[in-house]
């Protein structure tokens, strides 16, 4: 089938849901002008930890950044092929957005799907989580009366959202507060078992892997709860993609976002948002454009003259990743992230604020006493000072949380970590209390 035949506005090859339906034997790839690595210098043996960091991020040398989880680090050859792809864009504009970007995108969500474990035609690019959130969560035709259910852990842009909604529908926010320490998986699923209330909830927001208190949700057995009560659910997966093997088919979510930029590396500004077949009649973009009218993933697919770039740079990152193997990738990360929690546990002699087991690449642990008064109740604004100490005379990137009066420190660990950096960040943390 050729790729190019008109569907929509002007644009010379935009027939988007055709190419999607198509099953893969019958699918053509479109021509791809730019080119990207082929990783065949990869070793089954590769070695992660500081020869990834030079070779394949361009992170500071000098910086000990362990602080993954605020806005990832774009893997090199990635944003080497964006850049590629700007440059590619400008020879001949006419030609790259009117005949060639539409069946380009087409190929990437093809890609991206099948690396996720969804349907093509389930599945939208959006420029990050929160777009994709306020998408759904705006889409709902929520009225007065109607319940938002979602946790004390959701992500503070969520809530801010979710209260916004609220305010201006009459619809009500039913917040369930999560108590720490966190001791079991069983915890989470009972709160949601004991106070979800199937007559009037509209819709569950819960986080895959919450931002500030980084344990990983038990979140199929709690979308189990919520349908067998009839309740919709909203996974804001913004820091899954790549830290979590992800498989939305057996997950079975009602609406799915992830970010790419994140753990998956990819250049700024990519993400999902993946929506049931079955919802995707009341679901429309926050920006209406040229696909209105010619189907689901035609109305999202584009939504005015921006850089697409970062989207056709995620095949190299798919790439890499089936390249290294997803799961040995996710094993050094997970192993670094417990080996280090164990270590700082052990050198301050604190404790993390949920099992061991529930975390997976970041990880939340207490600090000392004795860096800050614990007599009384710990605020974001001692948190901050300890940061930029960290910051400043160390050269530490890794963020300090307040949580209910007590100081944590969130660690993040990617490929490119190494233990050494977390001993340096507990060595760190010591003379800082000696101070």
């Amino acid at each position: 089938m050729s790729t190019v035949r008109r569907d929509f506005g002007s644009f010379h090859s935009s027939n988007v849901q055709e190419l999607l339906e198509l099953k893969d034997d019958d699918y053509q790839l479109p021509p791809l002008p730019v080119q990207g690595p082929n990783f065949l210098d990869i070793k089954p043996d590769l070695h992660f930890g500081k020869s990834i960091k030079n070779k394949y991020f361009i992170l500071e040398e000098e910086c000990t950044f362990l602080n993954h989880g605020a806005f990832g680090a774009t893997l090199k050859d990635a944003l080497l092929v964006a850049q590629k792809w700007q440059m590619y864009t400008e020879k001949q504009p006419l030609r790259f957005f009117d005949r060639e970007l539409l069946p380009l995108l087409v190929y990437v969500t093809r890609r991206l799907a099948k690396f996720v474990g969804c349907d093509p035609r389930d599945l939208l690019l959006v420029q990050n989580a929160t777009t994709g959130i306020n998408c759904v969560i705006k889409n709902l035709g929520l009225g007065p009366g109607d319940v938002i259910f979602s946790l004390s852990v959701t992500y503070g842009a969520v809530k801010k959202l979710l209260k916004h909604i609220c305010a201006e529908t009459g619809s009500i926010l039913q917040e369930e507060t999560v108590q720490f320490p966190i001791t079991s998986r069983d915890q989470l699923i009972s709160l949601v078992e004991s106070t979800l209330r199937p007559e009037v909830t509209k819709l569950a927001v819960f986080d895959h892997i919450p931002s500030n208190i980084p344990f990983i949700m038990p979140i199929q057995e709690i979308i189990a709860i919520c349908h067998k009560r009839g309740v919709p659910v909203l996974v804001d997966g913004a820091h899954a993609l790549g830290s979590l093997p992800l498989d939305i088919a057996s997950l079975k979510p009602d609406y799915y976002i992830s970010n790419a930029h994140k753990w998956f590396c990819c250049p700024k500004g990519c993400a999902f948002l993946y929506v049931k077949r079955e919802l995707q009649s009341v679901i429309r973009p926050l920006v209406i454009s040229h696909g209105f009218g010619s189907g689901f993933n035609s109305e999202f697919i584009w939504s005015g003259l921006k850089d697409y770039s970062p989207f056709l740079s995620m095949p190299t990152v798919i790439d890499f990743w089936e390249t290294v193997g997803p799961d040995t990738m996710r094993k050094y990360m997970y192993q670094l992230c417990h080996q280090a929690a164990e270590h700082l546990v052990h050198v301050w002699n604190t404790d993390l604020i949920a099992p061991a087991d529930m975390f997976g690449s970041m990880s939340l642990v207490r600090l000392p006493d004795t860096l800050y008064n614990s007599s009384s109740p710990a605020t974001y604004q001692q948190a901050e000072v300890i940061q930029n100490k960290l910051y400043y005379k160390f050269n530490i990137e890794v963020p300090i949380k307040a949580v209910e009066g007590i100081l944590y420190v969130r660690i993040s660990s990617h490929i490119y970590n190494t233990i050494d950096e977390y001993k340096y960040l507990g060595d760190a943390v010591l003379k800082l209390s000696e101070d």
